[in-house]
């Protein structure tokens, strides 16, 4: 009994020990997909865990969750839309939830991906775009719900708030509408001048990466001329 015991025990600590050896090997060749893709780019890469980044980026929700939070995988760069540069952050954070006390005491670790735009136009109106879900529905019955758009389809699918109502119809024209149905990208938050993307629940794979770096340029091509042109009067004015 006590020989299997021991076989029992070495046989978990090897387990163990090959699930930390198989999750680091694949950790390595995801941050060298990554670094690859950089480089691809154009765009600078660190593996390095930034501890500022929730400092940085703190206007955004997702960035304030937990404790030991850190952003890693980290590329950045430039991306020309139209003749206009917009500087780019994506990679990915991490963050620690710790519940319960005593011997129930747990702390989950959580990993997700995202995609970061500053935007070339001064202050940019806060708009945050995501798909409906049943606390928005039972928000909208007491009337504080989403702002509400000609497309009824696209009014049950996506919860749309903002602070310049003016500026979310301009923005959500028909064509975009469109767009974004057909594309369905995770929760679109700008705020600060600053775009950021992401579900806030999972890391992507390299091509993701590249996805959703594609979609943002289509998303940004699909903004009308006047909007962009009284963003920056705006910005003159103000400067």
């Amino acid at each position: 009994m006590e020989v299997l015991i021991v076989l029992l025990i070495v046989g978990a600590v090897a387990l163990v020990i090959a699930g930390a050896v198989y999750h680091h090997k694949k950790e390595k060749e995801r941050r060298e997909s990554l670094r690859g893709l950089a480089a691809e780019l154009g765009w600078s890469f660190s593996h390095h865990y930034d501890r500022s980044h929730d400092n940085l980026y703190a206007h955004f929700e997702l960035f304030r969750r937990g404790h030991g939070r850190a952003a890693y995988n980290t590329l950045s760069g430039p991306l020309e839309i139209k003749g206009r540069q917009y500087d780019a952050k994506a990679g990915d954070f991490t963050y620690k939830v710790t519940s319960g006390t005593g011997k129930s005491r747990r702390t989950t670790t959580y990993h997700f991906s995202y995609l970061i735009v500053h935007l070339p136009f001064g202050q940019v109106p806060a708009l945050i775009i995501r798909r409906e879900g049943m606390f928005d529905r039972v928000a909208g019955f007491f009337g504080y719900g989403s702002i509400s758009f000609e497309s009824a389809k696209f009014n049950r699918r996506f919860f749309v708030n903002g602070d310049d109502k003016k500026f979310a119809y301009d923005v959500l024209h028909p064509r975009m509408m469109e767009f974004l149905m057909e594309t369905e990208p995770p929760t679109i938050d700008i705020e600060y001048g600053r775009m950021c993307l992401s579900d806030g629940r999972r890391r992507w794979s390299p091509d993701e990466f590249r996805r959703q770096i594609d979609w943002m340029q289509r998303f940004f091509g699909n903004w009308p001329k006047h909007v962009k042109a009284d963003l920056e009067a705006r910005a003159s004015h103000h400067g």
